[in-house]
């Protein structure tokens, strides 16, 4: 059996068994009785909480954007898949009734070649169907709205008869659309309403009249979307992102960014400006894993660089944009670009500050203003590469730095330190990007529970005037990194927030954390655990969500000392904890994790005030079985449930804190 040895801050030595069922050990062989004090002082203000602190980290990955996030229903919707006609099936009664011919245009269009002919020239019916992505989620009384591109022939009378149909056979709602005519390619459109409620419905597209016609960019919206945007985000998914008030949105990846190769990279530029003209691409995660494999995972960038903005404009949050800096994944090509051969990518870096920041004079703020979006997004910030590592990332690192910082010294970069929080990778990474005075180093833990509880230390006694932290990617993984059997239980919940009260704690070299990834559809991930999942019509979150949720809108403005017997309480009789100041509402905002299965109630001395208003102290909390997790049938089994905690005397609270517990105690100080 395989143990680690750790060691509390006050010396005690436990020897841990490496297995999640025994995670807790450590702690419970301290769990009686918790009789110590522990002291805040909010007289003594520490660092301040950077607007960015807990913050979101899009990926699509797990059909996260195609799918999910982009409320588009058509899948392959310009027929630019691998295979032209994946998701699409011909109908007809008999063989002779109608064809279809794929046609290629590239000279022309080459960010989107093909484009369908069907001709129709009998009495009897021929049509398409679309089988959405896992099926369409359709809701009753909901509109969808249909727009497809055609282009009629000569001699053509042809008109198209819309339905959407149940599994069953069921049609759930019809239309009719006759395309206006004419040789040039024109945009036609057709709404329709639901008249039941269908998780897996499909698109029936069939031929009326005779004639040929071609088509492209087949497709079908929610009337109701994110702010009730045209072709715009689902909405339910967008609102629990919301909820979380995060401090910034990084995008778009992750792995995405890398590409398996350097032609499957993420482009930006190919993101933005009118859809039909975005060039889609095949998802690097559609054949990564063999347990997982998506050959129907493709790119269309409906949801683009322009989206990502203005996502986070919606919700609040910093842009933080990730760029490839020459470097396709290193897990599997590492193909890398010659340092003399960088400057394209180089460009597209200053190209996106002038997007998001530039004068609608220029060419880039020009198409942001195109876009519908005149005032510039506020970049502040912008990663170079993902999760690179060695001294070819060093290399570029130093030339994209330098490029940026002489046109553009203000922006900040986030730099890699590679997949790891520790061994020869990192610590090469880490020593020698601090050397070269990094901005921002953005450090990755994928690690099982306890890891996170033995390392809320972590950054105690990093450097306080070297590169400041990006938490940017962590979660506790229930079985195996990557493993298919990872499941978003407590336990897991439970350790990042004991390890996020560290990163609390530690504001003054942590400036900004991320859960990841984000989000995954039931019937299409890749890789688990995930903060948020769905399906085609409903959603939930995690109850890493509702931690995250937690830390996130309980903040705080500055970070003040909590301490037992002096020292920061990070696993004293499992329990752990940090403090700050509310300013905006005079709160004192204490979040406490106790990781044992015993109630525990310490005394908390709030020191530096005279005397505690007589208001009622307000408390947060989660408590429930370590393997319990959400779903969506029971999406809020794990949440937060809020009340009172009475006053012990004087400056005293003390709050009774349940086994395997998470809690956010507000105490009025003015």
């Amino acid at each position: 059996m395989k143990y680690e040895v750790f060691t509390n801050p006050f010396g005690k030595t436990y020897k841990i068994v490496c297995n999640r069922l025994l995670f807790f050990a450590f702690c419970l062989c301290q769990a009686s009785a918790f009789s110590q004090e522990l002291t805040v002082r909010v007289d003594r203000p520490g660092a301040a909480i950077p607007s960015t602190m807990w913050g979101i980290f899009f990926e699509d990955i797990n059909m996260a954007a195609d799918g999910g996030l982009y409320a588009e229903l058509v899948k392959n919707r310009s027929f630019e898949f691998n295979t032209p006609l994946m998701g699409w099936k011909e109908h007809r009664t008999s063989p002779g009734d109608g064809s279809i011919l794929v046609l290629n245009r590239s000279e022309e269009n080459p960010a989107n070649p093909r484009f369908i002919r069907i001709s129709h020239f009998t009495d009897g019916a021929y049509g398409l169907s679309n089988e959405g992505f896992r099926g369409m989620g359709i809701k009753k009384d909901e509109v969808y709205h249909f727009s497809v591109w055609t282009r009629m022939h000569q001699g053509t009378d042809i008109s198209l008869k819309l339905e959407l149909v149940a599994p069953d056979g069921k049609k759930i709602a019809t239309a009719r659309l006759k395309p206006a005519g004419g040789e040039g390619w024109q945009k036609d459109t057709v709404s329709m309403a639901a008249g039941a409620t269908e998780p897996k419905a499909q698109l029936y597209l069939w031929i009326e009249g005779q004639g040929s016609i071609d088509m492209d960019m087949v497709s079908l919206f929610p009337q109701h979307t994110w702010k009730e945007r045209p072709g715009g985000l689902r909405a339910d998914l967008v609102q629990l992102l919301a909820d979380m008030k995060p401090g910034f949105v990084r995008f778009p990846g992750g792995c995405i960014v890398e590409g398996r190769d350097l032609s499957n990279r993420y482009q930006w530029k190919n993101t933005v400006g009118k859809v039909e003209d975005r060039k889609l691409i095949i998802n690097r995660w559609n054949t990564e894993f063999a347990h997982r494999l998506t050959p129907d995972y493709f790119q269309s960038f409906g949801l683009g660089f322009f989206e990502y903005f203005q996502l986070a404009e919606d919700i609040g949050a910093e842009p933080l944009p990730i760029l490839n800096c020459g470097m396709a994944c290193q897990f599997n090509t590492a193909e890398v670009v010659p340092a003399d051969e960088l400057g394209p990518y180089i460009q597209d870096a200053l190209d996106l500050i002038e997007f998001a920041n530039g004068p609608v004079s220029g060419k880039w703020g020009g198409l942001r203003a195109a876009m519908g979006h005149p005032e510039p997004f506020h970049l502040k910030m912008m990663g170079v590469g993902n999760e690179q590592w060695g001294p070819q990332y060093v290399e570029r690192y130093t030339i994209f730095t330098k490029a940026i910082k002489d046109k553009y010294p203000d922006i900040r970069l986030v730099n890699s330190v590679g997949p790891n929080p520790d061994g020869d990778l990192f610590n090469f990474l880490n020593d020698t990007l601090r050397k070269l005075h990094a901005d921002i180093l953005d450090e990755h833990y994928y690690r099982q529970p306890d890891w996170f509880l033995q390392n809320a230390g972590r950054y105690d006694h990093y450097d306080r005037s070297g590169p400041k932290i990006f938490a940017g990617e962590y979660a506790a993984q229930s079985n195996a990194v990557v493993s298919p059997q990872n499941k978003n239980t407590w336990q897991c919940a439970l350790s990042e927030a004991a390890y996020m009260t560290g990163l609390e704690r530690n504001a003054d070299v942590v400036q900004m954390a991320s859960y990841a990834p984000l989000f995954a559809h039931v019937d299409g991930w890749q890789w688990t655990p995930d903060l948020i999942w769905f399906d085609n019509l409903r959603s939930y979150g995690t109850p890493d969500y509702y931690v995250q949720k937690l830390f996130s809108t309980n903040k705080g403005s500055v970070v003040v000392p909590l301490s037992l017997a002096g020292a920061p309480l990070e696993g004293q009789s499992g329990l752990y904890g940090s403090a700050t100041m509310d300013n905006a509402t005079g709160e004192l905002v204490l979040k406490l994790v106790n990781t044992t299965d015993k109630p525990v109630s310490p005394s908390i001395k709030v020191e530096g005030v005279k005397k505690l208003p007589a208001r009622a102290v307000q408390r947060e909390s989660i408590q429930v079985a370590l393997d319990k997790t959400n779903s969506l049938d029971e999406p809020m089994a794990v949440s937060p449930k809020k009340e009172d905690v009475p006053f012990k005397k004087g400056n005293v609270v003390s709050p009774v804190l349940q086994p395997y517990s998470v809690s956010v105690v507000r105490i009025a100080i003015h």
